[in-house]
């Protein structure tokens, strides 16, 4: 196997308030081969932005705890001297922020901030990077971006806003990017635009972290998917594996819950019960076995990541008997659609 170019060794990541410690992140262990794209997937609060954030040290509040390793081509990112950290930022690794909103400095023509990036990093003359960022405006879909360039982020829709950032992530060829929810904002017709050109990155070597809501998306371009919940690694494994044969119950919950192209149409989608688990009132045990149809005893033990029948690198963590999750699987979703009519005919 090849070494990794970023591996993340128990990352903790709490954040110290009126009530008390609240812990976002507990324990991520993850890893991502040069080259490889890796889908990070989970309901809101789940900690998948944070956990990113944390590894380009982004999180610089003083009430903020982060622990942990985050080795990227054998540096610990979170020991870098800050000015060193700049240099990484940006140049080595990239990010595509949630919020595209928020993510452009207002006062600067979005031409012009994409242009600062590539000569913060590259020795190139200012002519040459304007020239360099209108390309990248054209590449993700945005018209006339010769004039485009010189307009200020107010003067993009939210959409447009969103291809900008890309193109800024996308500038200094980067070995991996982070994307968080890259496609949000776009219609279907960008969307694949964006998609085509994250694959053209991909092709040329880099690697990418792809933050998403979107199963679709995952199922196009990840390799291997990583699938959070509470702060913690639910299930992680080659996409094929975690698609076909999930093995998590919030895995479980997350694909059902995904409206089907083929086969019998069904009167409603099973939901998964209860509300996400809060980072200020983790469970000691797992943490979705509060909102599990299938939780009993043994849940109140925190499980570990472990392996699954077979040598895929396919691993959940959960207390179930490991070679009954199909049947378990069914048992969960017709408890699911029984609660769902039993909701709807109650008076």
């Amino acid at each position: 196997m090849p070494e990794p170019l970023l591996d993340i060794r128990d990352l903790r990541v709490s954040f110290r308030t009126r009530t008390g410690t609240v812990t976002a992140v507990d324990g991520l262990s993850l890893s991502v081969a040069p080259g490889e794209v890796l889908g990070v997937v989970g309901e809101s609060g789940s900690g998948k932005s944070v956990s990113m954030l944390a590894v380009l040290r982004l999180l610089t509040s003083p009430n903020v705890t982060v622990s942990g390793e985050v080795l990227f081509r054998g540096r610990d990112l979170l020991a870098l001297p800050d000015k060193e950290m700049r240099t990484v930022r940006g140049r080595e690794i990239a990010m595509v922020f949630q919020d595209p909103m928020t993510a452009l400095t207002p006062v600067h023509t979005v031409g012009g901030q994409i242009a600062e990036q590539i000569r913060a990093h590259e020795q190139v003359s200012r002519k040459e990077a304007h020239a360099r960022a209108v390309g990248l405006l054209s590449d993700v879909g945005i018209p006339d971006a010769a004039s485009r360039a010189r307009a200020y982020p107010h003067e993009f829709s939210g959409g447009m806003r969103q291809r900008a950032v890309i193109a800024m992530a996308l500038s200094c060829s980067p070995a991996l990017l982070i994307a968080d929810e890259p496609t949000t904002a776009l219609d279907v017709t960008v969307q694949a635009q964006i998609l085509d050109l994250m694959r053209e990155l991909n092709a040329r070597g880099s690697a990418m972290v792809l933050i998403t809501h979107d199963m679709g998306v995952v199922s196009e371009i990840a390799a291997r998917v990583l699938v959070m919940y509470g702060g913690r690694v639910a299930e992680e494994g080659p996409r094929r594996a975690v698609f076909h044969r999930p093995r998590h119950p919030y895995t479980w919950g997350l694909l059902d819950s995904v409206p089907r192209v083929g086969g019998p149409r069904l009167r409603r989608l099973p939901t998964i019960a209860g509300v996400p688990v809060s980072p200020g009132d983790l469970p000691r045990g797992c943490a979705f076995a509060p909102r599990c149809r299938l939780r009993h005893g043994r849940c109140e033990e925190l499980p570990a990541l472990s392996p699954g029948p077979g040598d895929d690198g396919h691993r959940d963590a959960c207390w179930l008997p490991p070679d009954d999750r199909a049947a378990l699987r069914e048992t969960a979703r017709t408890a699911a659609m029984d609660s769902e009519t039993e909701a709807e005919v109650a008076p």
